[in-house]
């Protein structure tokens, strides 16, 4: 790209050298490595062996890394082209733990296919759903998406599951101190340092825990004696359906939909110098790139994967966001799947030096999410939306026993922060639509006009429909603006008629008065034209009305005249 946001270093389309490319990979799997203790629980509540466990997670890897390239590289319909790649994910961990206690894995399997399915369904027709997936839902995904991997990452770092147990000291300090080191090299570091704080950061916390004995001595025997190579085995794979598991799993395939928007949302506006809005195409491809990722990961044996919210947290953190990064990922992948040594190395790193590099990248896709939410005007409605959303999101996770009003086979779905607060934020949506009006109008009176009066009517209307605020100070120029030029040239006599329309895509405001056709020039009129006539004024007020609008009509029927604006949104 030819101009990169401040901050960015390789944008999505660069080619950063092979080095930074390898080393960025690495920290990437580093980051996702913590995942993998997912398919493990899943594994031990199903009651496996060691073979089928470590079958698992081998699996897990190669759908990591076919999943990876699918979302990077862009074929045929499927990939964002962004480096947003899934991992072992939150949403599928409490449906699969359901289908695990029954003892047989094929269940899982064949759920997770049908959720992966789903999911594809659903990217077909994103574009038609964008009125129920704003902005500020979009934002409101990011921001519980950010929260879940915070609470993740502390949850980690602190051994404990329980906000009101006392964490060990030396587990405390190593993450504190951890988290304080990739801090300080993002801060204040320059160049490779910044690029790889989180690496830099896992490095020194390893060594760190190594040092006060944080190191499990039985997860190090398991390297030693782990082959060098080793194909991943595929005996444990089977397939089967479970009617009743239907419903979590589609809802999970719904949640992770949602995390797609919102992870392809974050990486469009990392890389777009004056981002004003999520471009549906590349997200509808990312969402059907996910699914099918979680489709081919039932298929040989792994539990459902989906894009990861901490890895597109450390692209913007470190600046380094090319998709070429994704291949290294991949490639790095692979060899965990087929090097056990090097997977149950990366196992090793102590939980609170994980906990403290989610903790770091969480910080990020928060603030991500914030600004997404409120690059639109909010009113009453959307600000109680994306309230009420955060605070429920927030409550399940601290009071758990919410939920007892749910039927019991649907509480283990609803129970995390970013299910349950993005469906509190769908459902309260589509409920406050409900009166909402998408076609407004008023009456000006040619001796009364009140710019404040007309630049209030579209604030107000603005913040009700969820516009951008750039396209509504437009609008207010051209309102206020055209209205005057007619009184004050005397096009229009008689009172003026305002109508301001709006969907998620335009904004149109039509002016209709009686009197002359206001004449619209694509052409800047001449300065003899401007100074000999009223006409000539009137053609320069019309030039750059035509300006700050994305398209103009002037039309006359009759005795009544219309001006039209219409604004791209």
């Amino acid at each position: 790209m030819s101009h990169k946001p401040a901050g960015l270093i390789y944008g999505v389309d660069d080619v950063p050298p092979l080095g930074v490319n390898i080393l960025s990979g690495l920290q990437q799997v580093g980051l996702m490595s913590i995942f993998l203790v997912y398919p493990g629980l899943i594994a031990q509540t199903a009651g496996s062996s060691p073979e089928v466990t470590a079958a698992l997670v081998s699996a897990t890897l190669v759908a990591l890394a076919v999943g990876t390239l699918l979302q990077v590289v862009t074929i045929g319909p499927f990939g964002s082209g962004y480096l947003c790649q899934p991992s072992p994910s939150v949403v599928y961990i409490v449906p699969s733990l359901v289908a695990a206690r029954a003892g047989d894995l094929s269940v899982m399997f064949g759920m997770t296919m049908l959720a992966g399915l789903f999911e594809m369904a659903l990217a077909r027709v994103l574009p038609r759903l964008r009125p129920l997936f704003t902005p500020e839902i979009t934002g409101l995904v990011v921001l519980m998406a950010g929260i879940s991997v915070g609470v993740v990452g502390l949850r980690t770092a602190l051994r404990s599951s329980h906000a009101d147990s006392v964490p060990d000291q030396v587990d405390l300090l190593l993450g504190l101190g951890t988290l304080g080191l990739m801090v300080a090299l993002n801060v204040w570091g320059r160049g490779g340092l910044r690029v790889f704080s989180v690496l830099i950061g896992l490095a020194a916390g390893y060594l760190a825990g190594w040092a006060l004995g944080r190191l499990d001595t039985h997860e190090l025997v398991q390297v030693a004696a782990a082959p060098l190579v080793a194909a991943p085995a595929l005996g444990h794979v089977g397939w089967s359906f479970d009617a009743g598991l239907a419903v979590p799993f589609l809802i999970a395939a719904v949640a992770a939909a949602l995390k797609v928007i919102g992870n392809v949302t974050i990486s469009q506006k990392a890389n777009q110098v004056g981002w004003v809005r999520a471009d549906m195409r590349s997200i509808s491809r990312g969402v059907l790139a996910d699914g099918l990722g979680s489709v081919m990961a039932g298929a040989i044996g792994s539990a459902g994967i989906n894009s990861s919210t901490g890895a597109v947290g450390p692209a913007t953190a470190t600046g380094v966001a090319s998709r070429r990064i994704g291949w290294s990922v991949a490639g790095l992948l692979l060899v965990f799947a087929f090097v056990p040594k090097l997977g149950l190395l990366f196992n090793s790193i102590p939980r609170p030096v994980l906990g403290a590099a989610l903790v770091f990248s969480s910080t990020f896709i928060v603030i991500n999410g914030l600004v997404i939410m409120t690059s639109r005007l909010l009113d009453s409605r959307r600000t109680l939306v994306i309230g009420l959303a955060i605070v429920f999101g927030l409550a399940v996770e601290i009071f758990p026993g919410l939920l007892v009003v749910l039927p019991a086979a649907l509480r283990p779905s609803f129970g995390n922060s970013l299910v349950f607060g993005t469906l509190v934020g769908l459902g309260l949506n589509l409920l406050f639509r409900i009166g909402l009006r998408r076609s407004v109008s008023m009456t000006v009176g040619p001796g009364a006009i009140d710019p404040d009066a007309l630049d209030q009517f579209l604030d107000v209307q603005g913040a009700a429909w969820g516009a951008r605020h750039d396209v509504i100070e437009r609008a207010k120029f051209n309102l206020v603006q055209s209205i005057e030029t007619l009184v004050s040239s005397r096009v229009a006599s008689g009172p003026l008629e305002i109508e301001a329309s709006f969907d998620e895509f335009n904004l149109d405001l039509r002016v209709s008065y009686e009197g002359e056709q206001l004449d619209l020039p694509e052409q800047r009129p001449t300065i003899e034209e401007i100074i000999e006539s009223d006409a000539g004024e009137r053609r320069l007020a019309g030039f750059l009305l035509r300006q700050f609008a994305d398209r103009v009509t002037s039309r006359r029927a009759g005795s009544r005249a219309t001006v039209g604006f219409h604004f791209d949104h």
